[in-house]
């Protein structure tokens, strides 16, 4: 697609020369041009510049007069493939219940895994496809999914092909995630050894075969998954070539974040709980801390302590956690705002770690995540707003007039 842009209030999150990710002081720095323009030829960024540079073209021509321009989100962690919903855990935990005691009642991740095992793999699609849509018109342009409500292999399986349905059928980016040791379901309740064997030597297989997966991932917590059990799934899923992910330090600290630097994961995600120790751990390496405001929002838990990890050097990504149970949400214009609100994030910092930062928890930093020359034109048109801080500030209005994936824009699908 090729298209213009002319008269851009403001163009964000340029950057002339690539970078990977920001860290520290780094994530308060979101260079902007005004009045500017854009370049779109062939689905990819070509030129910007100031307006008094715009070259004459034969192009379509779109004028943002008072709009700005930005590079659409970057969701690095979602599950939003799953089956049906759980709406009655909701009015649950209103009523008291903890989110650990309905787990433990065969709710949470189990109940969604006994959802999906019995819902086609076409009805999955079907209702994933409607998801994934929706997110598409709230700005996202890359996106990771995860498997893990499958806990067998057909419906594990099941899953990733569902994924990989929707990166063949849909322009946006999206990255697989196999996470089998999500929850170690009641056939095994006794023999999680057992269940960790089948998913090593049942399906990593299968995965790397039909090429369903671009990373591995494991839930490291205390009643799921241990440190060592941690550490097999990875170093089992780099042998089949799958780079490692962690959910981890979300209810407790158990040295998960260590393990996953020693098995060089790309990311590691929640982190509502962090010692000192652990952001120790994170420093000067290239894993990059990624946080779910949404996820702490609904279930009212502690919000992942951006302030101090920022301003102790360290880099950060934001993310929905998209799922049935704890973040029934893929906005991340929310994800912003809650960052800028709850966890004391400038816009600056919010727009950064959910673009270029984003970008880099998925491996799509050369892809997407900024207004650089050769990256997709991946990118929002802005109504007309005073600035970028507005973005956050109006939490629930959204402030997109029009999404664009590859220069072209994208209408109700």
């Amino acid at each position: 697609m090729n298209v213009l842009f002319t008269n851009i209030k403001e163009l964000i999150q340029v950057r002339e020369i690539a970078v990977d990710f920001l860290s520290g002081k780094e994530m308060n720095i979101l260079p902007t041009i005004k009045n500017a323009f854009l370049l779109v030829e062939n689905g990819l960024i070509s030129n910007f510049g100031l307006m008094e540079n715009c070259p004459k073209t034969e192009l379509k021509i779109i004028d943002a007069t008072g709009r700005m321009i930005l590079p659409s989100w970057c969701d690095s962690h979602t599950h939003l493939v799953y089956a049906g919903n759980r709406e009655s855990e909701f009015v649950d935990r209103i009523n008291g219940i903890s989110y650990k005691e309905i787990a433990g009642k065969g709710g949470g991740i189990l109940n969604s895994a006994k959802k999906l095992q019995t819902t086609s793999e076409a009805v999955l699609y079907s209702q994933s496809k409607v998801r994934l849509e929706e997110i598409i018109l709230l700005g996202t342009g890359a996106v990771e999914i995860k498997s893990g409500y499958g806990l067998t292999k057909s419906s594990e399986l099941k899953m990733l092909r569902v994924i990989k349905k929707l990166k063949d059928k849909y322009p946006i980016e999206i990255k697989a995630t196999f996470l089998g040791a999500h929850a170690v379901p009641v056939k095994y309740k006794n023999n999680k050894s057992g269940y960790l064997k089948m998913l090593i030597d049942d399906i990593l297989p299968v995965i790397k075969k039909e090429n369903l997966a671009d990373f591995i991932d494991v839930f490291c917590e205390t009643d799921y998954f241990s440190v060592a059990d941690t550490e097999l799934i990875l170093e089992a899923g780099l042998e089949q070539g799958l780079v490692g992910k962690i959910h981890v330090n979300q209810f407790t600290a158990i040295g998960g974040i260590q393990a996953g630097i020693k098995n060089n994961v790309l990311s590691v995600d929640h982190l509502e709980e962090m010692r000192n120790e652990d952001i120790e751990a994170l420093k000067n390496t290239k894993t990059i801390p990624v946080a779910l405001p949404s996820c702490s929002y609904f279930l009212n838990i502690p919000y992942t302590p951006a302030r101090k990890m920022i301003d102790l050097g360290l880099p950060l990504a934001l993310a929905t956690d998209y799922n049935p149970g704890s973040a029934p949400s893929g906005n991340m214009n929310f994800v912003v705002a809650a960052a800028c609100v709850k966890m004391k994030m400038t816009p600056k910092e919010a727009i950064n770690a959910a673009t270029i930062n984003g970008a880099y928890a998925m491996n799509l930093q050369d892809k997407v995540g900024s207004i650089t020359k050769g990256k997709l034109a991946n990118l929002i048109l802005t109504k007309e707003i005073n600035s970028y801080n507005f973005i956050p500030y109006s939490f629930g209005n959204p402030c997109i007039e029009k999404v664009f994936l590859k220069g072209k824009e994208i209408k109700k699908i």
